[in-house]
C-alpha cells in the first residue's frame, strides 16, 4: 500500500523543490517535471541541461560511485561536481566551482558541497543550484555538444573550477585525465573511460573549455589527480565557462564550440535549447484531464527523446571502437558538407518494440531514420547491427535481434531513407550463427551464450546452457520466446522484398516458441539440452530461463501469434480469463515489482504475474483486443496507467527500469490510447485502440514522410471510471475490428471514441 500511496502523490507537494513557477499560458516544456523518479536515480537517468539525445547531458551529481543508484539522487544532500556526459556506460568531465581564500591545494581532496534545494531550479535545458560551502550560485544549460556555465561567486574570494581527473564516475573509473592551457582564456584536455563488464573497450573524451575571464593560474598536487583553474576574486561580474567535448580529437572539440557556441549569451542558450524542446513535445497536444495528468504526459514524452546520446562531431567524426583497434569514423556529407545524420550511443532496444519504435515512427519519423542510419554505420564499420552500442564499442547488452523489429516497422511504415538492402543484409545475418543471435547479455569474448544453433536446430534454446556461462542473460526460454517473433519480423520483411525462400524460413522459425509450451503445466516452461523440462519449476520463480521475469510474464510474449498461442491454452476465452487473474493479482501489487529495478528480485515482488515496471510484461494489456475481449484492455490499461504511470514525485514514476525512454514512451502511447502489438511489422501494420485518458489529443504529423497534417483523437463523456470504448469512428466512418490501419492514419482526420462506464 505504501508504493500506492507514494505514487499517487500530486505535483502540488514537489513543485517547489524546482524553484519555478508555470506560466499563465504554459508551452509544453513548462510542464515537464524533471524531479520525476529522481530518488530511484541511476547514472544516465537523469537530465536538465540537455538537448533531445544530445552528446552534452550536464547536471549535478551526489553520488559518483556505479552506473545504479548514482549521478542525481533527489534524497542526497551533497553536490560531488557537474558532469558532462551521463549516457549508457559513459561518463566524463565533471567540474566543481569552488572559491578559497588561501591553501586551495586543499580542496583537491575535500571539495564536495551542501546545497540549498530551496534555491534550486529545473527545467529542460537549464539547471541552477546553490553550493552552501562556498557561497556559489551555478547555473547550466547546453547546446547539442558544448555546456555553457554560470557561476556568481561571494565577493572577497577568489573564483576557481576544479577538474575531475581520475578515480571513479558514474559506471566508469577516469584515467589518464589531462588539462592544460593553451591561451589566456583556454584550455584543453582528455579523460578515459576505462572498460567496463558491459562496454569492452576504452573511450576518451576530448574537451575544450573557453572561460570569459582570464585565467590566472592552476593548481595541482602529487597527492590528487584532479586540478583547479583559478582566476581573480570575484566583483561582482559572473564566470561564464563553456565545455565542448568530443570522441575523437581536441581539434574536433574546438570546432564543435566554435560552430555550436560562438558567443557569451546564456539566456539565449537556455531559450534555443527551450525552443527544440517546445518542438518536439509540442507535436503532441492534449487537452482534459488533470493539470497533474497533462504535466506526467509531457514528462514522458520529454523522456522518449532522452538517454541515447549523439557521440558525432558536428564535422560528422565518431569513434569506431567496433574493431581490434580505435578508429576515427566519418559520416556521409551532403553538399554542402554537413552530415547526412548522427552517430549514437545507445542502451538496448530490447522493449523497443512496443515503445519508442512506435512512438518515435509515427510523431518523430526523421529521428528513427535517423537512428536506423547509425546502425547501419555500426554494420559497415564492424560487420553487425547493434543492439545497444556504447562509445562505438558493441556492448552485446540483453538478448536476441530487437534491432530487427525497429528495421522491419520503419519499412513498412513507409520510413525508408536507409539502405534497406544493406539493412535485411545485417539483419539476416543477426539471426544466423555468429550474429547477435550468438551472444547473450555483454558476451564480448564468444559468441556461445546465444545459442541460436541450438534453437536453430532443436527449436528452443536450452536453459541451462550446455556449453557454460559465457554472458549474462543466458535464460533459455525467454530467448526462444524472442527470437521467435524477431523471426517472425525478419519474415515479413523477407516477404516485403520477395525474398520468399528467407521468408517461409524464418516463418517456420517463428513457430519455435510452441515447443515450450507445457500443457500439463499450462506455461512457456524451459527444457534442457536433452529436451527434459527444466525441475523444480516455479512459473513465478524470477530469471529461472526467462530474462528479467518470471514464467508468468514471459508466457505471454508471443505477440506475433497469440491466436496460436491461445489455441495452445484451450481457446481464446480460457486464454482471457487466466490473463485476467494475472491482472487481478498484479493490481495487489500496483502492477510492478516495487519502485525500482532492483526490487524485481524482492522476495514478493518477483513473483508478481505481470510486472509493467520491465519490458517482457509490457504489451500484457493489448493482449485482451486479440483474445476478443477489447473490453479488458480497455479496463486493464487504464487500471495500468492509473497505479504505475500517473504519480509525478521524485520517489516514483517508472517503478523500474526505464532505459532510455522505453517506458516513458510505453505510458504516452497507452494514454493516447494507441498500440501495436507487434511493433508495426506486418504490410500496413494496424494501430491497435486502448483507453485514452485525455479528452482531446492532437498528434501533428511530420509532413516530409505521411500526407496528413496531424491526427485528433477525441474521448467523448470521458472520465476517471469511463474506461470502455461504446462506440468508434474515424473521419465519420464506424471502425470495424480492434484498430485503424497506418495507411489510413497518417492520412490524418478525427478519431473518435465514445466512452463509457458499462462495457459494450
Amino acid at each position: 500500500m505504501l508504493k500506492l500511496v507514494v505514487n499517487l502523490l500530486t505535483f502540488v507537494l514537489v513543485i517547489p523543490a524546482m524553484g519555478f513557477q508555470l506560466n499563465p499560458d504554459p508551452k509544453p516544456v513548462d510542464k515537464v517535471y524533471p524531479l520525476l523518479d529522481a530518488a530511484n536515480s541511476r547514472w544516465f537517468y537523469f537530465s536538465a541541461a540537455t538537448r533531445p539525445f544530445g552528446m552534452v547531458n550536464l547536471s549535478p551529481d551526489h553520488v559518483i560511485d556505479g552506473a545504479w543508484n548514482s549521478g542525481y539522487r533527489y534524497n542526497e544532500d551533497t553536490v560531488k561536481g557537474f558532469s558532462h556526459i551521463h549516457a549508457w556506460q559513459m561518463s566524463g568531465v565533471s567540474v566543481m566551482p569552488v572559491s578559497y581564500t588561501k591553501n586551495p591545494e586543499n580542496l583537491l581532496g575535500d571539495y564536495y558541497s551542501t546545497y540549498d534545494r530551496d534555491k534550486e531550479s529545473i527545467k529542460p535545458g537549464y539547471h541552477k543550484v546553490f553550493l552552501e560551502r562556498y557561497g556559489i550560485t551555478a547555473e547550466l544549460t547546453a547546446t547539442h555538444r558544448v555546456g555553457l556555465h554560470k557561476y556568481n561567486f561571494p565577493a572577497g574570494k577568489k573564483q576557481a573550477v576544479l577538474f575531475h581527473l581520475g578515480g571513479v564516475l558514474g559506471p566508469s573509473k577516469m584515467q589518464d585525465g589531462g588539462l592544460k592551457q593553451v591561451s589566456p582564456y583556454i584550455l584543453e584536455g582528455q579523460i578515459t573511460n576505462s572498460p567496463t563488464s558491459r562496454r569492452p573497450n576504452t573511450l576518451t573524451v576530448y574537451f575544450q573549455v573557453e572561460f570569459d575571464q582570464p585565467i590566472e593560474k592552476l593548481i595541482d598536487s602529487n597527492q590528487s589527480p584532479h586540478k583547479i583553474v583559478a582566476f581573480a576574486e570575484s566583483k561582482g561580474k559572473p564566470l561564464h565557462m563553456k565545455v565542448a567535448l568530443s570522441y575523437t580529437k581536441n581539434e574536433n572539440a574546438a570546432q564543435n564550440m566554435a560552430e555550436e557556441l560562438p558567443h557569451w549569451d546564456f539566456d539565449k542558450v537556455v531559450k534555443e535549447t527551450e525552443d527544440v524542446w517546445n518542438e518536439l513535445l509540442g507535436r503532441i497536444e492534449v487537452e482534459g484531464n488533470t493539470d497533474t495528468q497533462q504535466r506526467r504526459f509531457y514528462t514522458d514524452l520529454w523522456k522518449s527523446l532522452q538517454g541515447r546520446r549523439t557521440i558525432s562531431d558536428v564535422n560528422g567524426a565518431y569513434p569506431d571502437n567496433t574493431g581490434d583497434s580505435f578508429k576515427i569514423g566519418q559520416l556521409p556529407l551532403d553538399d554542402q558538407g554537413k552530415p547526412l545524420f548522427k552517430q549514437y550511443n545507445s542502451d538496448s532496444f530490447w522493449g523497443a518494440q512496443w515503445t519508442i519504435s512506435v512512438l518515435w515512427a509515427l510523431v518523430y519519423p526523421e529521428i528513427a531514420e535517423e537512428f536506423a542510419n547509425s546502425m547501419l554505420q555500426y554494420y559497415k564499420d564492424g560487420g553487425l547491427i547493434p543492439r545497444g552500442p556504447s562509445g562505438g564499442n558493441y556492448t552485446y547488452v540483453m538478448t536476441g535481434a530487437s534491432s530487427t523489429p525497429f528495421f522491419v516497422g520503419l519499412y513498412q511504415k513507409g520510413i525508408r531513407g536507409f539502405d534497406i538492402g544493406l539493412a535485411y543484409e545485417g539483419l539476416r545475418k543477426n539471426h544466423l550463427s555468429g550474429g547477435m543471435m550468438s551472444r547473450s547479455g555483454y558476451e564480448h569474448r564468444s559468441a556461445k551464450g546465444g545459442n541460436v544453433e541450438d534453437y536453430i536446430s532443436m527449436g528452443y534454446v536450452p536453459y541451462p546452457n550446455p556449453r557454460g556461462r559465457f554472458g549474462g542473460h543466458e535464460q533459455g526460454a525467454g530467448q526462444t520466446l524472442e527470437y521467435s517473433y524477431q523471426d517472425w519480423t525478419l519474415a515479413q520483411l523477407a516477404l516485403a522484398l520477395g525474398k520468399k525462400e528467407d521468408a517461409t524460413q524464418f516463418l517456420a522459425r517463428s513457430g519455435n516458441y510452441k515447443h515450450l509450451y507445457d500443457q500439463q503445466t499450462g506455461w512457456i516452461r524451459p527444457k534442457d539440452v536433452n529436451g527434459e523440462w527444466f525441475s523444480p519449476f516455479d512459473p513465478y520463480d524470477y530469471a529461472k530461463g526467462y530474462v528479467e521475469a518470471n514464467g508468468a510474464q514471459f508466457t505471454w510474449f508471443v505477440p506475433h501469434d497469440i491466436a496460436g498461442l491461445a489455441t495452445l491454452m484451450g481457446g481464446k476465452e480460457k486464454a482471457a480469463e487466466r490473463l485476467n487473474e494475472q491482472f487481478e493479482q498484479a493490481e495487489k501489487l500496483g502492477f510492478t515489482s516495487g519502485t525500482s529495478h532492483s526490487l524485481e528480485t524482492h522476495p514478493e515482488y518477483r513473483r508478481i504475474p505481470i510486472n509493467y515496471g520491465n519490458q517482457p510484461s509490457m504489451q500484457t494489456a493489448y493482449i485482451f483486443n486479440y483474445l476478443d475481449r477489447p473490453d479488458l484492455t480497455q479496463y486493464w490499461s487504464r487500471k495500468v496507467l492509473a497505479a504505475a504511470f500517473s504519480g509525478l514525485s521524485p520517489e516514483s514514476g517508472f517503478n523500474g527500469d526505464e532505459d532510455q525512454g522505453l517506458m516513458g514512451s510505453l505510458s504516452v502511447l497507452m494514454k493516447l490510447g494507441l498500440f501495436q502489438m507487434n511493433a508495426g511489422t506486418e504490410e500496413n501494420p494496424i494501430y491497435e485502440l486502448g483507453s485514452p485518458i485525455f479528452d482531446k489529443a492532437t498528434i501533428h504529423l511530420n509532413q516530409d514522410y505521411y500526407t496528413g497534417k496531424s491526427i485528433t483523437i477525441q474521448a467523448q463523456n470521458n472520465g476517471p471510471e469511463n474506461y470502455y470504448i461504446s462506440r468508434k469512428t474515424f473521419n465519420g466512418k464506424s471502425i470495424k475490428g480492434i484498430g485503424i490501419r497506418h495507411g489510413d492514419l497518417t492520412k490524418g482526420g478525427l478519431l473518435k471514441l465514445q466512452m463509457s462506464s458499462k462495457a459494450k
